[in-house]
Order: C-alpha cells, then structure tokens, then sequence
C-alpha cells in the first residue's frame, strides 16, 4: 500500500469554469485557516483503499492510522510505502507485526500514486466549494473519501502503475 496524507480547509481552490455569454460564472471562495488531514493508502493491486480524518499531521496520528490499518488487515502482510516525513520515521512508531514500511526517496512525491488519488479528490469533490464550517468540510470530505473506498477499479486505475504492478508480480 502507498500511504500519503494530505491538508484540506475552508479555503476554497477556485477554478476557471463555463457559463453562457454574456453571464459571467459567480463561484464563492474565502479565505480562512482552519484545516483537517485525510490520512489514506491505496493498493495498487486489488484498488483498496483506507482512509482517516485526523486533526493533525504528527507521530501520534500515524499511530492511529497504522493501527486503523491493522486492524483492517488482521490476517495480511501489509508493506506501507510512506515518504521520509519526520513523523513516518519517529521511533516511537510500533508497528504491529504485520505491517513493514519501505521509504520512497527523498523529494520524490511523483512516485508516490496516493498523491494522483489527492489530485482526483480535490478535482472531483471540491473545486470552487465553499464550506460554512468544519463539520461540513468533514462530512463532505467523509463521503468523498467514502466513495473512494467502495470503488476499487476506480482505485486500481488511478494507482496501478505498471511499474508498481511489475515488481510485485515479479
């Protein structure tokens, strides 16, 4: 599995959209600085995929989100590939006897396939959104990351790099 996080916020990503002439296109943004964190990891292979909303992003939150993982897999070997954030390598990580981690290079997030599946996300679920508050930019963001879930060929064609697939199938 390829684990990232990623920062979602009342700050609204406006983009450039149609309308008929002679309207010009109305779309709310603002501007404030309150955010929440979706961890999440995606299988390349079957297209599964995790995901938690978490307040921050530190050692203890991976904790959680390790552990989510765990228990989802209780009976699976689980290689999370995570990127060198300082919280990914804490000692005081525990990983459970079925999870292993492998490092990506540092600076390399283009090798990463959970940052497509943050680019699909933001690009389907909330360009030119404005949310009233958090609780609404949560719910919005559960059910997003929701359908991500329920939808492993979706996944698989967002994730399922062939050089990935290649060496696990090798």
């Amino acid at each position: 599995m390829f684990q990232d996080e990623a920062r979602f916020g009342r700050i609204s990503d406006v983009r450039h959209c149609w309308d008929k002439k002679p309207h010009r296109p109305m779309v709310r943004a603002m501007l404030t600085q309150q955010y929440t964190y979706a961890y999440a990891a995606v299988s390349p292979v079957d297209g599964k995929f995790d995901s938690l909303i978490l307040p921050q992003v530190n050692g203890h939150c991976m904790q959680l989100f390790l552990n989510e993982i765990t228990a989802r897999y209780p009976d699976e070997n689980v290689v999370m590939v995570i990127d060198g954030a300082g919280w990914h390598r804490s000692r005081e990580l525990k990983l459970a006897d079925n999870i292993r981690t492998v490092l990506l290079p540092p600076y390399a997030p283009e090798l990463n396939p959970q940052e497509h599946v943050w680019d699909e996300l933001r690009e389907k679920f909330f360009h030119n959104r404005a949310f009233d508050s958090m609780d609404a930019l949560e719910t919005h963001l559960e059910a997003a990351l929701k359908s991500f879930e329920l939808s492993p060929e979706r996944m698989r064609s967002i994730a399922g790099w062939n050089w990935i697939i290649n060496s696990i199938s090798k």
